[in-house]
């Protein structure tokens, strides 16, 4: 790990001249990855204690809690979906091919790509609660690998862009995750609320749309390198690597989540069937579905 870290650090002094000079010093971006490190490492260990501490306690009843936060985070997903489609238009990007270089640091337009895209950033701090709010309710078993690795990776992720590339290609993919957020946490905060608890029909179409979005992402960002666009290519190959990972994990959960699911109910119910006509009932299982959230 320390090596891990010593090697990160020696990259990051190497492309510091390359840093945009504006953002540098905004809050979180701290022309220092150390702020977002130290996050990154308390929630990974609050991840970790969290669940033993609350072990032998009740879990927390947040329920109106639940549901001005996620429909806070509705909020402030439309606001930077609204504002990251007028922004790229008040800098005339082109949706193929968004370029961005040195020259983009002294043009106001950008300037207002790259306050959204902060925000952007910025967001994935707040949406650490989403992990605590689920380790104070005792749902510990909606806390996946997928779900911390999403949630840590793209807080880091972000600062790199925040820090190097906050403008160009940078804007479609989290445009296309603030849509995302917009219909999943709108899902989460109703689905708080208790009258409407088990009647929200689209919790798996939330998932195919988040598959749906790494899928434009993932193609928008090879078709970018295809054509030459002026925009680095270490961002480019990060971000379509990310796409692939995010994929292979959301596709994996959708397979076990619904696809294995339902395969094993009809198992079961076949079954169940059989046994009552043998004159011996067999017990059907339950699958608990978790779905998770995401970027």
């Amino acid at each position: 790990m320390a090596s891990l870290l010593k090697d990160l650090i020696r990259q990051y002094d190497e492309a510091k001249p390359y840093a945009d000079p504006r953002t540098h010093n905004w809050l979180l971006v701290e022309n220092s990855p150390w702020p977002v490190w130290i996050l990154t490492a308390l929630y990974v260990i609050f991840v970790m204690v969290g669940p033993r501490f609350m072990k032998n306690r009740p879990p927390l009843d947040l329920k109106w809690f639940l549901v001005v936060y996620n429909l806070g985070l509705v909020g402030l997903s439309l606001y930077m979906f609204v504002e990251m489609f007028l922004s790229v238009w008040d800098a005339d990007y082109d949706l193929l091919c968004a370029s961005y270089n040195k020259e983009s640091w002294t043009k106001p337009a950008e300037l207002r790509v790259a306050s959204v895209l902060w925000w952007y950033f910025f967001s994935k701090a707040i949406e650490f609660m989403d992990t605590m709010l689920m380790i104070v309710r005792k749902k510990n078993e909606q806390i996946t690998f997928l779900h911390v690795f999403h949630h840590a990776s793209m807080l880091n992720i972000w600062w790199w862009t925040l820090m190097f590339i906050p403008g160009g290609m940078s804007w479609f993919g989290a445009w296309m995750n603030c849509l995302v957020h917009v219909v999943m946490y709108t899902y989460y905060g109703l689905s708080a609320i208790p009258s409407l608890k088990g009647k929200l029909w689209w919790k798996r179409y939330i998932t195919r749309f988040q598959l749906v979005q790494f899928c434009v992402t993932f193609t928008h960002t090879v078709n970018s390198i295809r054509i030459g666009c002026d925009f680095p290519r270490w961002g480019q190959n990060l971000l379509a690597g990310y796409m692939v990972v995010m994929l292979i994990l959301f596709g994996n959960f959708y397979i076990n989540a619904y696809i294995k699911r339902r395969s094993d109910k009809l198992k079961n119910g076949a079954a169940k069937t059989k046994g009552i006509a043998n004159g011996s009932p067999v017990a059907n299982g339950s699958t608990h579905t978790v779905h998770t959230k995401a970027e």
